[in-house]
């Protein structure tokens, strides 16, 4: 999963979220490229950037959705079907955040045992058939969704246990859910057989639950958060994987932002965070 770059430096690979390095191939693989970083986390099925990112050196770490199941019908839609399909051949992950489960159209209250059941037999379902692809499917944790806690993908994932499914990280949603002073280093170590992915950036500290997202997503380096602190914890639990920068919603021109958050990443590496 990391870029030849990353492997050859012996760090976790440093890649940017399309929520922050907009556009397309022609715009954002040259940018990546320029600031150094490893690649991009983007759209689940962008075959055309995944490619672009591979001509230049750089990897399509992952492809967002975030999908409603419903109890009646498939998860495997042939929208998702094509999606998955134009992953095949870029060793990539479906990075898949769950918004509801309904019933009949009625959403079901999160964490239900009859709602978990329906999650189960649908990521079953698209897990089997993104394999089949070399597609791998990563949990993605999302404020005010059905799996909102990291604690949450840890359990289902570790229901299913299937060799397909891990788990991400986000420290933006993390500190929306749990809050600052919840020490995450526990459930880092627990889960890191299956956690796949960490995305992090600048964030101020205090009561975070009560927080603007524009006070919980900033450039890396700036804010009040301790996001070094939070990195070696990351690294203490012994995660070598893929480190996303998380920019939804920065007003700031993007390739300002990807500059400096850059800089900052460099500086947390020097200093051995």
């Amino acid at each position: 999963m990391f870029s030849a770059g990353a492997l050859a430096a012996g760090r976790n690979a440093f890649f940017a979220m399309n929520t922050i390095a907009k556009g397309g191939p022609e715009e954002v693989v040259p940018l990546l490229k320029e600031l150094g970083y490893d690649g991009l986390g983007g759209a689940a099925g962008d075959g055309a950037m995944a490619t672009a990112l591979e001509r230049a050196g750089l990897k399509f770490f992952n492809g967002y959705i975030t999908l409603q199941f419903h109890a009646e019908r498939s998860a495997l839609d042939e929208k998702l079907r094509g999606q998955l399909d134009a992953m095949r051949g870029h060793n990539t992950v479906l990075w898949l955040a769950i918004a509801k489960v309904l019933r009949n159209n009625k959403a079901l209250t999160a964490r239900t045992p009859e709602g978990d059941d329906i999650v189960a037999r649908h990521l079953k379902e698209i897990a089997d058939y993104a394999a089949a692809r070399g597609v791998k499917v990563a949990l993605y944790p999302h404020t005010a969704q059905y799996l909102e806690h990291f604690d949450d993908v840890v359990q289902m994932a570790d229901r299913l246990n299937h060799p397909n499914i891990g788990i991400t990280f986000n420290l933006c949603h993390w500190l929306k859910v749990e809050g600052a002073e919840r020490d995450p280093a526990p459930l880092l170590q627990a889960a890191r057989a299956r956690l796949m992915f960490v995305t992090l950036n600048g964030a101020d500290s205090g009561d975070t639950k009560t927080m603007a997202w524009t006070r919980l997503i900033l450039p890396l380096g700036e804010g009040s958060y301790d996001v070094g602190a939070f990195l070696r914890k990351v690294r203490a639990a012994g995660f070598t994987g893929p480190i996303g920068f998380q920019g939804y919603g920065i007003k700031e021109p993007p390739r300002e932002v990807l500059a400096k958050t850059m800089a900052a990443w460099q500086r947390m590496q020097e200093a051995g965070q």
